[in-house]
């Protein structure tokens, strides 16, 4: 009888040690998992929308250059008589040096022509060869003349220049009739973009493609367009083909898990190059290396279950009026192991008994303690003394919100098994940083409470380079003034915080911009936008918002006493916008034409603050340009 009732206390024993791990285990997987996961869908959204604007402003240059060369009536006047010098050198000679000039001013690759009369290839180093249709290698020029499409790109060979695999922009040259006369383009090395990809692959752990809307990969960082081969023949989600590719409109996010992958993906239509940009996070050795920590944990479990039922037997046989003392010291050693173990993840983790309102654990009990709660305060009183102390004075309400027991019952009534909470906190009542609290539920069977552990975490590096990125992709490019989505959005937000201010709502249009970019050249635009939008923004306070909302358009949004002084706003805003422009001897004027509209009383929302100024900018044009028109009321 006795041995019957050792053995059982040793099994019994074993097995509550055994259970400890488990659950150890099992709240360590959970909380990992969802870690993981978190952050996997962070770095992937912001990873594509980096990728998104670097790409769409690389293409937008060379697509608006292969534009302009298309419209330049030199060219035009070329081919109209190539017919009757095809053979003359000097005639060939320019258009060689008209192509080169292209090349050398802006570093492209390529640049060329194609007559439609004649199927001659034009290149920047002279005629090249004529293209007939029988070539596969022509493919690509009569497929475009059989489209409607003025302009397109393509990934080919560059037979000019060794075969290189180049991206080309193609776009249609048109008589006055509308006919086709010829296609001209340039052209850039394929390894740039798959370069901007790499940097992106290696600096976030993902895998980026851009892919043809037949689901052929374009770009990636081992593999182009030149050889057609498909994304979903060979990945681990193929089922998805056809909700990636049949949506054009908006930014979808998929977690897949078939085939032995798993992963998360984020997909998004590129309209200037009509390719899909998808992002690929592979969570396969991240779910691999819990998998085999789980495994191990079982494997140290067994082995130390095994190893004390063993001693523990031994030490009933001779030591029985010792065994709880000695069973209750083991369970502590094994906590120990479990607390140190996690807080090299956490910094520190507190027990709470939620059902009794009260901490569960002595490290809980001190925590309080220090912080100004006496000892047996319940444990909805000592949160309040939490955030009255530590937590920044605009997230308090949320956590005491979010933690407090009422929240916490509600939340396991309902099936939810963890909460989180990111916040601000303070050890000297100084200096801040970014904590998460990640809170795990369950329910104590020994008395049938519900309990939870909170583990807190410093994510403050996590913050900064979520809101360094942000910053980025909130600036214009060029100019570094908000970008047009940055601006609106940023506008929105200041009519909602305080809808009964009066604002100003300027829309400024350059005067003449276009006869700038033709007479002096894109790059020297690109000089005056950017003087213009410095000499803009020194005209208005930091906190104002200023943004380039178009090519040569640009927003401000400002806070004004009254309408007599947006008046003399106005016109001393015209006057510091107005200088010249010179360049090799040449000279330009440049001025703004300014449309406001007075946000509450022209309206209360950006859109029809948008369309106001827009109407008043309309009328300042019409007037002669450089000046400006408020919305209703003609103030000079």
């Amino acid at each position: 009888m006795k041995k019957n009732i050792q053995a059982r206390t040793s099994i019994l024993i074993c097995c509550v040690i055994a259970l400890g791990f488990v659950v150890t285990t099992a709240v360590n997987l959970i909380s990992n998992r969802g870690a993981f996961h978190t952050d996997i869908e962070h770095v992937s959204n912001l990873t594509s929308e980096g990728i998104y604007y670097q790409i769409d402003t690389i293409f937008t240059k060379p697509v608006n250059i292969s534009l302009t060369m298309a419209n330049d009536s030199l060219l035009k006047e070329f081919l109209n008589q190539e017919a009757g010098h095809m053979d003359e050198t000097d005639f060939l000679e320019g258009m060689r040096r008209y192509l080169m000039a292209y090349r050398e001013k802006y570093s492209y690759d390529s640049v060329f022509l194609v007559s439609a009369k004649t199927g001659r290839y034009y290149h920047f180093n002279g005629v090249d060869r004529q293209l007939k249709p029988e070539d596969p290698e022509n493919d690509w020029y009569y497929a475009f003349l059989e489209s409607d499409s003025e302009y397109s790109l393509n990934i080919d060979n560059d037979e000019a220049a060794d075969n290189e695999i180049t991206v080309f922009i193609n776009c249609r040259i048109r008589d006055e009739e509308g006919n086709t006369m010829g296609v001209v383009g340039v052209g850039f090395r394929v390894d740039y973009l798959q370069e901007l990809l790499k940097e992106y692959e290696e600096r976030f752990n993902v895998e980026a493609y851009l892919l043809n809307p037949s689901g052929l990969i374009e770009v990636s960082t081992d593999k182009t367009g030149f050889k057609a081969e498909g994304l979903f023949d060979n990945c681990g989600y193929p089922e998805l083909k056809e909700d990636i590719l049949g949506n054009r409109e908006e930014v979808q996010t998929f977690w897949y898990g078939n085939y032995g992958d798993s992963g998360y993906l984020v997909t998004q239509y590129i309209p200037n190059l009509e390719w899909f940009l998808l992002i690929d996070y592979s969570s396969t050795a991240m779910e691999q290396r819990l998998s085999r920590q789980v495994v191990a944990g079982l494997l140290v479990t067994l082995a130390a279950t095994a190893a004390i039922l063993f001693i523990v037997s031994g030490i009933i046989r001779k030591y029985n009026q010792k065994i709880t003392e000695l069973a209750v010291k083991r369970e502590r050693t094994h906590q120990n192991i479990f607390q140190k173990e996690t807080e090299k993840l956490y910094e520190n983790i507190y027990e709470l008994d939620i059902t009794h309102n009260r901490p569960a654990s002595e490290a809980t009990e001190e925590y309080f303690e220090s912080l100004g709660a006496p000892r047996n305060t319940p444990y909805d009183k000592a949160l309040e003394i939490v955030a009255e102390k530590q937590i920044k004075e605009e997230y308090r309400r949320g956590y005491v919100e979010t933690f407090c027991p009422e929240n916490v019952l509600k939340a396991f009534d309902n099936g939810q098994e963890s909460l989180q909470y990111d916040f601000m906190l303070t050890s000297d009542g100084i200096s801040y940083y970014w904590m998460r609290i990640t809170a795990r539920i369950f329910r104590w069977e020994e008395d049938r409470s519900i309990r939870m552990f909170t583990y807190r975490q410093n994510i403050t590096e996590e913050k900064l380079r979520e809101q360094d990125m942000l910053g980025k992709m909130e600036m214009d490019s060029l100019t570094g003034l908000y970008n047009k989505a940055a601006a609106q959005n940023s506008i929105r937000k200041r009519l909602a915080q305080c809808p009964d201010g009066q604002y100003a709502f300027f829309i400024l249009d350059i005067d003449n911009f276009k006869m700038i970019n033709d007479t002096f050249g894109h790059s020297a635009g690109d000089d005056v936008l950017l003087q213009f939008a410095r000499n803009l923004k020194a005209q208005f306070a930091p906190e104002d918002i200023v943004g380039r909302i178009g090519g040569d358009e640009f927003v401000v949004f400002s806070a004004i006493p009254s309408l007599k002084w947006l008046g003399e706003k106005a016109v001393e805003l015209n006057g510091q916008l107005q200088y010249s422009f010179v360049m090799e001897n040449k000279s330009a004027r440049i001025s703004a034409s300014i449309g406001i509209a007075v946000s509450p009383r022209d309206g209360a929302e950006f859109e029809l603050l948008y369309k106001n100024a827009d109407s008043a900018l309309y009328e300042t044009k019409k007037k002669g340009k450089n000046g400006y028109t408020v919305y209703g009321k003609q103030l000079r």
